[in-house]
This record gives structure tokens, sequence and C-alpha cells, in this order.
């Protein structure tokens, strides 16, 4: 990866300019915000190249405080801007804070690292510049990440977009279908290179017809290109005593439709077998007594067979 070739910029600024630069905090304290381009500054970071491509930005750290101030910098995915005290709401979790770099000073030589401790003087503005490495086998499409700034006991974040340029493809399927206890285990793979935001509807048929039907309904999620989600359809009112196929259809915009099916029983073992066990023994307790309600004159009969067999192997 080609290491950044700038420098970390220091740029002295009375504080009324202070107040003007973007992402000031409103109680005077630290604040980091993408790098203004111009008076009206920007919401966030916005990257876009091809696979292989290094895209190169910068972000602001503001000190309107008296003294020093060090400020510990590191990319991250997007999901991981909910820590405690962090300013960014939560989005997609993706790989995309994996790509990013900072230029450090290591043992004399510059080198790119994950994360860099960056000190600024009071009443100061430093712009610290990153690269953003896109892997060479990269999925074309879009990408979320943050940059975390933590100081003084607290973090804040700048979030990062990031498209992948290449031909747009939205492709989905449902996997490993099962059915056990209250609910449908199955999985979700976007095959595609878009975010999906997926829809699922759900059939089931018995040995007597239909037992379950629920219309599409959007999940509550999205699902980023390439990855893999484990889910749970709760069936709280299955069949009790049933063979049933369950099919789950699932779709998303501009994807062609992913189904999967899968088959289970419903047996009442514990039924059947409080039913067996009576059975058993109502069957022991009939033999029972079948030898116990034998006559007198039957023993005696049996017992002058015994006897007359006995003799005459004796006569022999």
């Amino acid at each position: 990866m080609p290491y950044l070739r700038h420098v970390l910029r220091l740029s002295v600024a009375a504080l009324a300019l202070l107040g003007l630069a973007p992402g000031a905090s409103a109680d005077g304290g630290w604040s980091v915000a993408p790098a203004t381009g111009g008076a009206g500054g920007r919401p966030y970071v916005y990257a876009e190249g091809e696979p292989g491509s290094v895209l190169q930005d910068a972000v602001s750290v503001l000190n309107p405080g008296r003294g020093p101030l060090t400020v510990r910098l590191s990319g991250a995915d997007a999901g991981d801007t909910t820590q405690a005290g962090s300013t960014a709401p939560r989005t997609r979790p993706v790989e995309a804070g994996a790509w990013l770099r900072f230029a450090r000073t290591t043992g004399g030589r510059r080198v790119a690292a994950h994360t860099v401790s960056v000190t600024v003087p009071a009443r100061t503005r430093a712009d610290v510049p990153f690269s953003v490495t896109v892997p060479t086998d990269a999925a074309p499409g879009d990408r979320a990440a943050a940059i975390l700034a933590s100081a003084d006991g607290r973090t804040s974040a700048v979030r990062l977009r990031l498209r992948v340029r290449g031909p747009a493809l939205s492709a989905v399927t449902v996997e490993h279908v099962r059915v056990h206890g209250g609910g449908i285990a199955y999985e979700l793979v976007n095959r595609g290179t878009t975010v999906l935001a997926p829809r699922l509807a759900v059939h089931a048929d018995g040995v007597l017809g239909p037992v379950l039907d629920r219309a599409p309904r959007a999940l509550p999620l999205e699902l980023p290109p390439g990855h893999r989600v484990r889910l749970t359809e709760p069936w709280p009112h299955h069949p009790v005593f049933d063979s049933v196929k369950v099919r789950l259809t699932v779709t998303a915009a501009g994807a062609a439709p992913g189904s999967a099916s899968a088959s289970a029983w419903f047996v009442p073992w514990g039924a059947l077998a409080g039913t067996a066990a009576g059975l058993l023994a109502a069957l022991g307790a009939g033999v029972v007594v079948r030898h116990r309600g034998r006559r007198p004159a039957d023993r005696e009969t049996d017992d002058r067979t015994r006897t007359d067999a006995e003799l005459t192997g004796a006569v022999t």
C-alpha cells in the first residue's frame, strides 16, 4: 500500500475563526469533522474509486482550549460508532473500516497505521490526512466506515461513505432453512454488489392443507454485499401433530426472488410416551389378573398331568 506523502498540517486561527469551522463543539470543547473544503463544511467524508485505488482525504481536530490536546484517531466499521459518547448515528456494519490508514512516524520512518495520536496545540486546528486503500478484489457497491477520535474521556466520530465503482448487481439467496421448536431458522446471503433491504414471505403446508401463510414484509436490517446473516422466524402456534413443508421466499429491489424449503414432523412425543406407558401398565395388570384368576381345578389338573408324566418316565 503506498504511503501518504502528506504531513500533519497545523494552522493557527483565532477563536472567532474556530467558531466558523465545521463540527465545532457548542460547549467550547474539542471536536472533529471532515477537513473543510469551503465555508460550508461537509457533514461526512465521501470517496469513490475503482478496486485497487488509493483515496485520500483529511479530518480536522479543533482544540479551542488553553492547553495542548492529544487525540487518538482510528479507523472503524460504521457499526462501531455507537460507543459511549459517539456523536455519529449507527449505520450498517461493513468491512471498509479496515481500509483506513493514517501516516505515523515510527523509528524515524513514515509508516501507514490504523491508529495515530495527534497533539493539537491550544487554540489550533490540526488537519490530519488519511487514506482509503480499496482492495483489488473489492466488489462494486456502497460501503460505510468511520474515523473515531478519542480524548478527555469521550469519543466522537466522522462518517465515511465509500463507493466502489463497477456494475451494480442485486442478488439474494436464502439458505439452510430448518424448523425447530417454535421457530424457523434460516440464513440470508447478499450475492450481489448493492446493499439490500430484504422482504420475507413464509408459507407452510401440512397433510390436510396450508397451516401457515405470511405475506411479504420488510425485515429490520440492511444486508451489505457479500454478507451473510442468520435469522429466526417465530412460529409459536405450529401444529401439534402434522407433517409440514415450509417455504421461505425473500425479495429485494432489483433482485430475483430467492427461496428455499424444509420439511419437518410435529409429533407430541410427551403425550405419546404417556399413552404408551399407560398401555403397558394396563397390559401388565391384565396378565397379573389372569394369572391370579385361574381356578383351583385347573391347577389340580396341571399337577396330575405333571405327576403322570413323571410316573410314565419312571416306568420306562
